[in-house]
């Protein structure tokens, strides 16, 4: 059966053990990854995998020796409780050893999980779990976590007590920051907040946000903004030196452009935005506005699509300087 990303969520934190399988795919593998963890721990819980209730099965093994899929899912193990069989980057290739193993699945044995890259409505492996009538299939897609998921993440760690601003700012870091760092984020703030019973609030976020790479790309974005042109060049270097990529680059800048142009087409201005701007950075984007209109920030994120075209082309252009040239672009926009 197939499962929406709505109620995804919720089978995920409680998965239903009489369950013969789970199918998990997606085009991130991060985000695949810890939807997969969550799901097998809320299964067989923290100690399942040192009582060998957990047979990982990579797909190699699978095709080498396609019984070991059934042999894993009916085995008995020295422990009690439940078990999984955990069936790792499957394809269409697998689904004729997985099919067999669904259909002879009996309750006490191993609900079978596996997880693949993107599917599309074709796939075979995807057919599979979706027509079977005690399996689910979910796809994991690109967007941040929602915020009962965020909610529900910092329940765990004994977080209750939440300022709604504190919550909104979370909402809006999970947009920028990727989701294996986003729950680093929420595992410091709950060690942060231990045996604190105050409200978080948004300067807690704040002082466990990322703060090196993501720091310095901001200021260049600011930069840019502020029409520094003659700026640009040393913190280039030094975002170079970190180790960030032109098209990471330009995925944030583009973003930060996208946020200026909704604030400069919302009646409230920026403090119409959701999710909403927080703190200093609101300030700095307020001041910034007064240099961008509508129509400059059209043709600022015209530029920037075009660049992000050239930086995945097979041009041999060196691509960072394609990106500090557009970047050197916008500034002198700003200032005219």
């Amino acid at each position: 059966m197939k499962l929406s990303p709505r109620d995804a969520a919720g089978y995920f934190a409680k998965p239903d053990p009489k369950r013969a399988g789970l199918l998990i795919y997606g085009g991130d593998a991060m985000r695949v990854a810890l939807k997969r963890q969550q799901v097998i721990l809320a299964l067989i819980g923290k100690t399942g995998e040192e009582e060998m209730r957990l047979t990982r099965i990579p797909a190699s093994d699978l095709r080498s020796d396609p019984a070991c899929l059934i042999d894993a899912m009916t085995a008995q193990g020295f422990f009690p409780g439940p078990r999984v069989a955990f069936v790792e980057d499957a394809a269409d290739g697998l689904t004729k050893f997985i099919k067999p193993a669904l259909e002879s699945w009996r309750e006490g044995d191993a609900q079978i999980i596996v997880t693949a890259k993107q599917l599309n409505a074709r796939s075979s492996l995807r057919k599979l779990f979706e027509a079977h009538n005690n399996s689910f299939a979910v796809g994991i897609y690109d967007d941040p976590p929602s915020k009962s998921e965020i909610e529900s993440d910092l329940a765990k760690g004994g977080l209750a007590n939440i300022q709604p601003d504190a919550m909104e700012a979370l909402v809006s870091l999970s947009r920028d920051i990727g989701p294996g760092d986003f729950r680093q984020v929420i595992e410091k703030i709950s060690l942060y907040k231990l045996n604190d019973s105050t409200p978080l609030t948004p300067e807690d976020v704040t002082a466990n946000a990322p703060t090196s790479t993501e720091a310095a790309l901001d200021d260049v974005l600011n930069i840019v903004a502020e029409a520094r042109s003659g700026e640009i060049g040393p913190v280039m270097r030094k975002l170079e030196s970190q180790g960030v990529q032109p098209v990471g680059l330009c995925i944030g800048a583009t973003r930060h452009f996208r946020t200026l142009y909704a604030a400069a087409n919302n009646p409230s201005g920026i403090g119409g935005l959701r999710p909403p701007v927080f703190g200093a950075r609101r300030d700095r984007m307020q001041r910034q506005l007064q240099r961008w209109s509508g129509r400059k920030l059209e043709i600022a994120l015209t530029m920037l699509t075009d660049t992000d075209l050239q930086l995945r082309s097979t041009s041999r252009a060196p691509t960072m300087a394609l990106m500090e040239r557009t970047l050197v672009r916008l500034a002198m926009l700003a200032g005219r």
